[in-house]
Protein backbone atom coordinates (compact mmCIF):
# COMPACT_ATOMS: atom_id res chain seq x y z
CA UNK A 1 0.00 0.00 0.00
CA UNK A 2 1.24 3.45 -0.87
CA UNK A 3 2.12 5.30 2.31
CA UNK A 4 4.86 7.57 3.55
CA UNK A 5 6.32 4.63 5.46
CA UNK A 6 6.31 2.30 2.46
CA UNK A 7 7.97 4.95 0.32
CA UNK A 8 10.60 5.58 3.01
CA UNK A 9 11.29 1.85 3.21
CA UNK A 10 12.20 1.90 -0.49
CA UNK A 11 14.56 4.84 -0.04
CA UNK A 12 12.33 7.72 -1.10
CA UNK A 13 13.06 11.03 0.63
CA UNK A 14 9.43 11.71 1.47
CA UNK A 15 10.16 14.79 3.57
CA UNK A 16 11.79 16.50 0.60
CA UNK A 17 9.06 15.39 -1.77
CA UNK A 18 6.32 16.53 0.56
CA UNK A 19 7.99 19.87 1.06
CA UNK A 20 7.88 20.44 -2.69
CA UNK A 21 4.15 19.67 -2.56
CA UNK A 22 3.51 22.16 0.24
CA UNK A 23 3.15 19.21 2.66
CA UNK A 24 -0.05 18.07 0.96
CA UNK A 25 0.13 14.26 1.19
CA UNK A 26 -2.82 13.68 -1.14
CA UNK A 27 -1.24 15.84 -3.82
CA UNK A 28 2.16 14.18 -3.31
CA UNK A 29 0.71 10.68 -3.60
CA UNK A 30 -1.18 11.67 -6.75
CA UNK A 31 2.03 12.98 -8.34
CA UNK A 32 4.03 9.92 -7.24
CA UNK A 33 1.44 7.60 -8.75
CA UNK A 34 1.39 9.58 -11.98
CA UNK A 35 5.20 9.58 -12.14
CA UNK A 36 5.66 5.85 -11.62
CA UNK A 37 2.92 5.04 -14.12
CA UNK A 38 4.56 7.27 -16.74
CA UNK A 39 4.80 5.40 -20.07
CA UNK A 40 8.18 7.08 -20.60
CA UNK A 41 9.75 4.26 -18.54
CA UNK A 42 8.70 1.70 -21.14
CA UNK A 43 9.65 4.08 -23.95
CA UNK A 44 13.10 4.43 -22.35
CA UNK A 45 13.46 0.65 -22.35
CA UNK A 46 12.52 0.60 -26.05
CA UNK A 47 15.07 3.32 -26.85
CA UNK A 48 17.77 1.41 -24.96
CA UNK A 49 16.91 -1.80 -26.81
CA UNK A 50 17.01 -0.09 -30.21
CA UNK A 51 20.14 1.94 -29.43
CA UNK A 52 18.37 5.26 -30.05
CA UNK A 53 20.65 7.56 -28.05
CA UNK A 54 18.80 10.77 -28.90
CA UNK A 55 15.41 9.41 -27.84
CA UNK A 56 16.98 7.73 -24.82
CA UNK A 57 18.49 11.00 -23.70
CA UNK A 58 15.24 12.92 -24.09
CA UNK A 59 13.26 10.33 -22.14
CA UNK A 60 15.86 9.87 -19.41
CA UNK A 61 16.24 13.62 -18.99
CA UNK A 62 12.49 14.09 -18.59
CA UNK A 63 12.19 11.20 -16.13
CA UNK A 64 15.15 12.51 -14.16
CA UNK A 65 13.38 15.83 -13.65
CA UNK A 66 10.10 14.31 -12.57
CA UNK A 67 11.60 11.73 -10.22
CA UNK A 68 14.07 14.19 -8.70
CA UNK A 69 11.36 16.78 -8.04
CA UNK A 70 9.34 14.16 -6.15
CA UNK A 71 12.48 12.94 -4.32
CA UNK A 72 12.03 9.43 -5.72
CA UNK A 73 15.71 8.80 -5.06
CA UNK A 74 15.73 5.09 -5.98
CA UNK A 75 14.71 6.20 -9.47
CA UNK A 76 16.22 9.66 -9.83
CA UNK A 77 19.80 8.66 -9.00
CA UNK A 78 20.16 5.84 -11.56
CA UNK A 79 18.13 7.77 -14.14
CA UNK A 80 20.47 10.73 -13.63
CA UNK A 81 23.45 8.48 -14.32
CA UNK A 82 21.79 7.08 -17.44
CA UNK A 83 20.95 10.61 -18.60
CA UNK A 84 24.61 11.62 -18.42
CA UNK A 85 25.70 8.51 -20.32
CA UNK A 86 23.18 9.28 -23.05
CA UNK A 87 24.22 12.95 -23.06
CA UNK A 88 27.86 11.95 -23.62
CA UNK A 89 26.70 9.43 -26.24
CA UNK A 90 28.64 6.77 -24.37
CA UNK A 91 28.88 3.54 -26.27
CA UNK A 92 27.52 1.02 -23.80
CA UNK A 93 24.74 -1.49 -23.43
CA UNK A 94 22.01 0.61 -21.82
CA UNK A 95 19.62 -2.30 -21.47
CA UNK A 96 20.81 -3.56 -18.05
CA UNK A 97 20.94 -0.01 -16.68
CA UNK A 98 17.40 0.69 -17.80
CA UNK A 99 16.24 -2.75 -16.61
CA UNK A 100 17.46 -1.88 -13.10
CA UNK A 101 15.45 1.36 -13.20
CA UNK A 102 12.36 -0.50 -14.43
CA UNK A 103 12.77 -3.01 -11.58
CA UNK A 104 12.85 -0.14 -9.05
CA UNK A 105 9.84 1.44 -10.73
CA UNK A 106 8.04 -1.89 -10.48
CA UNK A 107 8.79 -2.03 -6.75
CA UNK A 108 7.14 1.35 -6.38
CA UNK A 109 4.23 0.28 -8.58
CA UNK A 110 3.64 -2.72 -6.31
CA UNK A 111 2.74 -0.27 -3.55
CA UNK A 112 -0.30 0.81 -5.55
CA UNK A 113 -1.99 -2.57 -5.46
Amino acid sequence: MLSLESLRALGVNVEEGLQRCINNETFYFRLVEKAIRDPAFDELRDAAESGDLDRGFALAHALKGVTANLALTPLSVPIGEITELFRARTETDYRPLVAAVIAKRDELLSLLS
